[in-house]
């Protein structure tokens, strides 16, 4: 898989190849992996809501002071820093006018990751969980250029460990190292996926306002949407659904055995039976249906990443639609907090 063996060359670390063991890939794999990487370089994932609190990043805050998104233009204020005075605006108006700006910081960005046994699963190009890596190792670049801090929660039956929060190229790739390393056959990850837990505990581990990005398959136990209904009040969140295309349609093929990852159920079928495949077609239609209300109504974007497509393509279509919102966005309207000259809270 390409992140199995190529996805080093991602963030260019020439220090952690192994020269010796590292399979160079052909001149078709080559080309691919090119035009993926100046992609990447054109693509941003820009917050939408000013969460940003930590010195030294470049994403939306509400803290006024010297930045480079305007704010407004006021009249001058007994204590206000004299260096942000206009006096092309103030000579125009013979009053001492004051150019206010939205400092730039760096946020948050926390990875819940559903580890489950379902996610091990898969019937095209790999497993669901290979995309969720990949997900996480594409959106994890791409935040971390504008300083943010990258945390994760890995969870399936109940949470699982939990990375705190860092900022750098290596703090990442420890995170996907990790990741990795978590052993999938221990009765951790078997069992009912609880996402409610999950969204629970992520809460209390949040201390300032986050990005969080839920990469799961939401083939879940019912009842997560209040917990995180009450996450997306606070924080800004994004789910990712993990798809096979077995789960949306059945292929004839005889009678075949299903089974349960989670729970081991087995179900015997006989899928030459066009009925059969037409109702499943509707259940599963009608389950995405249900899922993208109840992430509207909770206030949450939707990400699709399909086992049967590139990851990079559906991220592409995902933050270009991003990008028009957050150019439709109303920073003027944010209440701001003002902040001395030197850019302390």
């Amino acid at each position: 898989m390409w992140l199995d063996k190529h996805f080093l060359k991602l963030f260019r670390t020439p220090s952690s190849l192994d020269l010796d063991t590292l399979e160079y890939p052909s001149q078709q794999q080559r080309a691919t992996l090119s035009s993926s990487d100046q992609l990447l370089r054109r693509l941003n994932w820009r917050l939408l809501r000013p969460l940003a609190s930590y010195l030294g990043g470049s994403e939306h805050s509400r803290f006024l002071g010297p930045g480079v998104e305007f704010s407004e233009i006021r009249a001058y204020q007994p204590g206000d820093d004299i260096r942000f005075i206009d006096w092309n605006i103030s000579a125009r108006t013979e009053v001492p006018m004051v150019r206010e700006a939205y400092v730039e910081r760096a946020a948050d960005v926390w990875f819940l990751l559903d580890l489950s046994a379902s996610t091990r699963w898969g019937t095209a190009d790999c497993l669901k969980l290979d995309r969720a890596l990949e997900l996480t190792a594409l959106a994890g670049q791409l935040l971390n250029r504008a300083g943010n801090r990258l945390g994760a929660l890995l969870f399936a039956e109940k949470p699982l460990t939990i990375i705190p929060p860092a900022v750098g190229q290596q703090h990442l790739l420890q995170l996907l190292a990790r990741i990795r390393q978590v052993p999938h056959d221990d009765d951790a990850c078997a069992g009912t996926t609880d996402l409610v837990a999950a969204l629970t505990k992520v809460q209390t581990v949040i201390r300032r306002r986050a990005l969080v990005i839920i990469v799961s398959d939401f083939l879940v136990s019912a009842g997560w949407q209040g917990a995180l209904g009450k996450l997306a009040q606070r924080h800004e969140v994004v789910a990712v659904r993990l798809l096979d295309p077995r789960e949306g349609a059945l292929p004839d093929v005889g009678l075949v055995t299903l089974e349960d990852p989670e729970t081991g159920r087995q179900l015997f079928v006989d899928t030459s039976d066009a009925r059969l495949r037409e109702r499943f077609g509707q259940a599963a239609l009608l389950q995405t249906e249900q899922l993208h209300t109840d992430l509207m109504k909770c206030g949450v974007e939707l990400l699709q990443i399909r086992t049967d497509e590139e990851t990079i393509t559906s991220l592409v279509s995902f933050l270009q639609t991003r990008r028009a919102r957050r150019l439709r966005q109303p920073w003027s309207r944010r209440a701001p907090v003002a902040v001395s000259g030197k850019g302390d809270i």
